[in-house]
């Protein structure tokens, strides 16, 4: 579909699956905004979950995911599904529904939450005369849109011709054209459908080479960064948890910080100076969804590498949400994913829990929170947006940093002003005494400054 070819795709004639064989996403490719309904089948099971949303909550986070990129949002509904449909997964009836809705509204894109099979999707198209794009492709869509480095868009762009390359065969009625040639040669699509291919895997290939020369790039940098004698303190949480918020507030930074989802994806680190003359650095990292597209754990890996080397991290939770202990379980699930488990009691990386946006709580919720972060040390309520709770937040982090210092004694000779001069800077200063031959200081250090002052200078005890 071109351009400016609008609704000329509502006869059935675009190809299924939203990607075009250069890799971009349908609704990126759009001049004016799609107007799009948004679907969740609520696919009864016979084992219910302990922690489990409801319908209506799935299908706001769908809208929400929907509105994170610039389409017009005509609507949504539930749609029971009591048994999977091989061919359409919903019901002739439902779909009689969405039909007259497609006409009546005029729907562009019809999205449904939910993973939807080539053949599925193929259907659905066909009988609502409307784009479909299953969960998957929308997050690839808003993960398309958003990504601003060059190893961000790298493997997005992977993911998507990942994504386009599995759907090829049933999905794409564009490849259904009659091959040249007579007998077992012949047949409808196999061609183009095989060109296709072969045009996707040679991108793929090229974007994996290109991805490790950035790669190689990410390595040195993170290297040059490990000189800087302060310990990685990480955030992390659900996507609107209200990390970006807080980054900023505790940086003064300026990242892009909005009450949507995947507002930011990019990593953002900044330096920060604790109450105690402790640097450390804050990074900001992207926000977890549940049902995460397998082929985007690989980009999540890539980008939070700072969180897998961090030496604290702060899990911040939107304590507003009805949801909230749900989203926590999503965040811990994909983290362990990615060779992290915040569960386990002997990794070594201390955890907090920022209980966010205590700004949309009652005074009497919020003073609960406070005294559950009382009983609770790894707990602190918060609101990102007003401050309240960030100096506590702030004392935590530094308290918890602190439990791993050295306490160390040196003899600082008076010719090594340089040492007593970091010392100054990086240390806590207990006691300091002249000597003879120089000072005697006493002192407590961040044992990940000292480690890499001490290893380039060494000081007699």
């Amino acid at each position: 579909m071109s351009d400016t070819d609008d609704r000329s795709g509502r006869d059935g004639d675009q190809s299924g699956g939203g990607w075009s064989a250069e890799g971009l996403g349908y609704l990126q490719k759009r001049v004016d905004k799609p107007r799009v309904y948004v679907v969740h089948p609520d696919i009864r099971s016979d084992t219910a979950e302990l922690l489990e949303r409801s319908p209506e909550a799935k299908l706001e986070e769908a809208k929400g995911l929907a509105e994170a990129i610039d389409i017009e949002l005509m609507g949504g509904e539930i749609i029971p599904v009591r048994k999977r449909r091989a061919a359409t997964l919903i019901g002739e009836g439902k779909i009689e529904d969405l039909k007259a809705i497609s006409e009546n509204q005029e729907i562009d894109v019809f999205v449904f939450d939910a993973e939807l099979t080539p053949v599925q999707q193929r259907n659905l198209e066909r009988e609502l005369k409307a784009k479909v794009i299953d969960r998957t492709a929308l997050i690839l869509e808003i993960f398309g849109n958003r990504a601003s480095t060059r190893e961000g868009e790298l493997q997005v762009e992977l993911a998507h011709l990942t994504y386009q390359k599995s759907r090829l065969v049933r999905s794409w009625t564009h490849l259904e054209r009659q091959r040249g040639g007579a007998g077992f040669m012949g047949g409808p699509g196999e061609t183009q459908i095989e060109a296709d291919r072969r045009i996707i895997s040679d991108k793929i290939t090229r974007l994996k080479r290109a991805l490790k020369d950035v790669a190689k790039t990410r390595t040195l940098h993170r290297a040059r960064r490990q000189k800087a004698p302060y310990p990685i303190v990480a955030l992390v949480g659900y996507t609107n948890a209200g990390k970006s918020t807080l980054f900023n507030r505790l940086t003064r930074a300026e990242v892009l910080a909005e009450d949507m989802l995947f507002a930011t994806l990019d990593p953002t680190m900044r330096a920060v100076e604790m109450p105690s003359g402790r640097k450390i650095i804050l990074s900001d990292t992207v926000g977890f969804i549940s049902n995460l597209p397998t082929m985007l754990v690989a980009a999540f890996r890539a980008t939070l590498e700072e969180v897998c080397e961090a030496d604290l991290i702060v899990h911040v939770r939107d304590a507003s949400h009805e949801d909230s202990d749900i989203q926590a379980a999503d965040v811990t699930e994909v983290l362990k994913e990615l060779g992290i488990d915040l569960d386990a009691f002997d990794t070594g990386v201390p955890v907090i829990e920022a209980l966010n946006k205590g700004d949309l709580l009652s005074t009497e919720e919020m003073e609960a929170r406070i005294r559950e972060g009382v009983r609770h040390p790894d707990r602190v309520a918060i609101s990102a947006l007003t401050g309240e709770g960030t100096d506590t937040l702030i004392a935590r982090i530094d308290t918890l940093l602190g439990t791993a210092d050295y306490k160390l004694t040196k003899l600082i000779p008076y010719s090594d002003g340089k040492a007593r001069a970091w010392l100054k800077a990086n240390a806590k200063i207990i006691s300091e005494n002249a000597e003879e031959e120089g000072f005697r200081i006493e002192f407590q250090v961040d044992p990940v400054a000292w480690d890499r002052f001490s290893k380039n200078h060494p000081l007699p005890d």
